[in-house]
Parts: structure tokens; sequence; C-alpha cells
């Protein structure tokens, strides 16, 4: 099953085949998946431990090569953005947020810039500054250390880091995780806003129903090693499958989706 995309499609994926070896035994993850993601897009994959959620993302970012099968971004293979500087067109936000340990707030922000060895050092402070301002960031907190973070200042550091380069492709992965609920609920308004503001392309990966609910203009299931269903929420859940009936529509479910019905009657 899936929706006709709006818009050209940002990413393509054609019959994707990834696979894991491990002791020498090949074991295969993706078999013949095809997924398209339309610029302006909210998409979340979700699936089952070992489906190869996170793996998908590191193939748009260019980080791992598949099997067999084509991963296309903004029009090039995706096994080209680390040549031509992936940074610049895919911003990527890793679960744990990825900070250097030995680099300021400001440093881990500017580090994306630093690295094109081209721009003068006032500029790049510059644009790390507006970065911090765009994600919420208070400017004194420019030269604290990651240690002296708490995890939604870390989520936030990570997130101006992946937007220093003004990517039209954001990823995802587990954005929320390990953040208590009111820290998760403004880290979600504040990826909503930059969604709308920037006119970003997201792709997200996540096992929070919650965020799913609350972010989502469409999901992207995979099981049985390829993607089952491609909608928008409401119709993603009623498809008719075990992982999709036992992941949205128990207990953790009811009570998102009566969350979801609550804002749309506000609305």
């Amino acid at each position: 099953m899936s929706t006709a995309s709006v818009g050209a499609p940002l990413v393509e994926i054609d019959q994707l085949w990834s696979a894991f070896s491990t002791r020498g035994v090949r074991a295969i993850i993706h078999q013949d998946l095809n997924l398209r993601i339309a610029r302006g897009e909210f998409l979340s994959i979700v699936g089952g431990s070992g489906s190869g959620k996170t793996v998908l993302l590191r193939q748009m970012l260019g980080l791992e090569t598949p099997l067999k099968g084509r991963v296309t971004v903004l029009g090039e293979p995706a096994s080209e953005l680390g040549r031509a500087g992936a940074a610049s067109r895919v911003g990527m936000l890793f679960q744990h947020g990825a900070l250097f340990s030995a680099f300021t707030v400001l440093e881990n922000i500017a580090y994306p810039l630093r690295e094109l060895g081209s721009l003068p050092k006032s500029l790049i402070h510059d644009t790390a500054m507006v970065k911090m301002q765009m994600v919420g960031l208070d400017p004194s907190a420019a030269h604290k250390m990651p240690a002296d973070l708490s995890g939604g200042m870390v989520k936030r550091v990570a997130l101006a880091r992946a937007l220093i380069m003004d990517p039209p492709l954001l990823l995802l992965d587990e954005p929320t995780a390990g953040l208590d609920p009111d820290a998760s609920d403004a880290f979600c308004n504040l990826l909503r806003s930059l969604h709308q503001e920037l006119r970003l392309t997201v792709v997200m990966v996540t096992h929070d129903l919650d965020t799913i609910f609350e972010l989502s203009t469409r999901i992207a299931v995979v099981a049985d090693k390829h993607v089952i269903v491609d909608a928008p929420p409401r119709e993603a859940i009623r498809f008719d499958h075990p992982f999709v009936r036992d992941f949205f529509l128990g207990e953790r479910g009811h009570r998102a989706m009566e969350v979801l019905h609550a804002q749309a009657q506000a609305e």
C-alpha cells in the first residue's frame, strides 16, 4: 500500500537489499524495499527491532552502501554525498547527540563550517550563534561543555549543528529518546516549527508513539523486510498486519490516538 507523493521526491529508494554479516553468516534485513519521500514531508519510519530503520537513515546519508538497489537523494546517488559534503544537503541528528566532548557548544555547532576551511572565523561564529537562537538556546550557553548540558540542551545543540549548513533534508534518529515528558513535548514543538518555517523535509526513526502522532505527515512501516504500508497516520494504523496491530493499537497506541483526536477537535 502506498500514497501518491505531493511534489517531486527528495529521496527515492528502489528495490533495496540490505544485509548484516555476523561471523561469516549473512542475514538479509531489507529485500526489494521501495520508498518515496516528497519535499516538505515529515515522514516517520517505524518497525520492529532489527528491521533496519537506522540502516535506512545511514544509507540516505551515504554512510552505508546497500547490497543491491538504489538510494537517490536530491537527484544524486546517496553514495556520492560523502565525497561532495553531505552536511550541505543532509542534516543528521543522532540518537544521543554525538557531540564532541572536548568542544564547547559553539564549537560543536560550528564544526561543519570550520571543516570547509574557506570561511572567515567571524562569519562562522555569527552563523553558529544564529543557529543557537533558532533552536532556543540562550547565547550564554555558547561556551558550555557538553558534560554541563541537560539532555534537552544536548538535543538542541545537536540539532543546531545538523542545520548549520541549511540542508533541505533532516534525518532524526530517536529525537526524543531519554527526555522527560516536558522536555520531549518542547523538543517536538521545536521540530514542528522548524519543519514549517524552514520548509524542511524530515525523515524520523522513532518508537515513541506520542512523537510519531505529534509530528508525522506520513508513516512508513518496515516489516517482513520491506515497507508494508506507507500512508498518513490515520490510514497507516488501520493496515491489517500483526506488527501494526501490536505497535499502534495496544494501550500506548490508544492513549496517543486520544491525544491526537483531542488536538484535532481543538483545531
